[in-house]
Parts: C-alpha cells; structure tokens; sequence
C-alpha cells in the first residue's frame, strides 16, 4: 500500500489522501475500476507504473474526489446554517450538543487508555478506536466548526 500512495501523492493528491483514511478499500477499488484491472493493490500499483498515461486518468478521479468532498462540506454548512435560523433551540444547537458529547468521550477515553491496563486481547481495538476519535471524529469536528486547512495546503504547493 504505501508504494500505491507513493504513486498516488505525486499524480492525485487527493485520491492519496482518502486512499489512506477509513475508505481505503473503496478507493482502490474505484481506482482499479477506473483502469480496468483487478481491485487489489499490487494490480493497481503494476498498472500505474506501466502506463505513463494512467496520470490522467488519476487526475480525472482526483478531480471528482476532490468536487465530491467540496460539495459534502458546502451541504453539511448549508445544513447548519438552516439549522440556526431554526425556532427550536434544540435544533440551533444540536451540532454543538454532538460536538460536546464527543469532545468529552476522548477527553475521557484518551487518558483511560493512555495510563490505564488494556488487557492483552484488547490492545488492537483500544488502538482503533483511538486512532478513529483522533482521525475522524477529532479532525472533522474541527474541520467544521473552524475550517479545513485545504487553503493553506493548496496555497503551499503553488
């Protein structure tokens, strides 16, 4: 896998980045799709490199994954601004109740699994989930409420 998001970072940044979050899977399998190979890595991976014209290709999904994850944060704010012209306070502050009830789960489950005994069978979930409050909920919180650095990661590469 890291060879494919090697391969990937330089033609699709984008379609690297999802490729090594939770969708994983999906992504390569939507890339082996979109070259007509196999949906396993090694297939993936042996198709880029014998094709100098596959870049294209990847920058077509890149472009579609990028104008998908755009649309999703337009229509999640867009949610939200409805949300606050709401005369139900409940609903008005509903995203911060949630943001809250999560904020709070790692701010207890970080400690208790930083300084407490997991039992040996254990490990492996206590790792999952930690690795999903800190990748997932943690940053797309923030990513809400304060913004995406996608500006600032754009800017940089010019």
């Amino acid at each position: 896998m890291e060879k494919l998001l090697e391969l990937l970072k330089s033609v699709a940044p984008a379609l690297a980045t999802a490729a090594m979050g939770p969708m994983g899977g999906i992504v390569v399998k939507v890339i082996a799709d979109k070259l007509g190979v196999p949906d396993s890595v090694d297939d993936v991976i042996r198709a880029v490199e014998a094709d100098p014209n596959i870049a294209l290709k990847l920058k077509e999904i890149d472009l579609a994954q990028f104008k998908a994850e755009a649309e999703d944060r337009a229509n999640a704010r867009d949610m939200q601004k409805k949300a606050i012209d709401s005369e139900d306070p409940f609903v008005r502050r509903f995203v911060y109740y949630f943001i809250t009830t999560w904020s709070l789960f790692a701010i207890a489950y970080i400690p208790s699994i930083t300084f407490g005994a997991i039992p040996p069978d254990n490990v492996r979930f206590a790792d999952t989930i930690l690795g999903f409050l800190l990748g997932t909920m943690v940053a797309g919180m923030f990513s809400f409420l304060l913004g995406s650095s996608l500006g600032s990661r754009n800017k940089d590469k010019r």
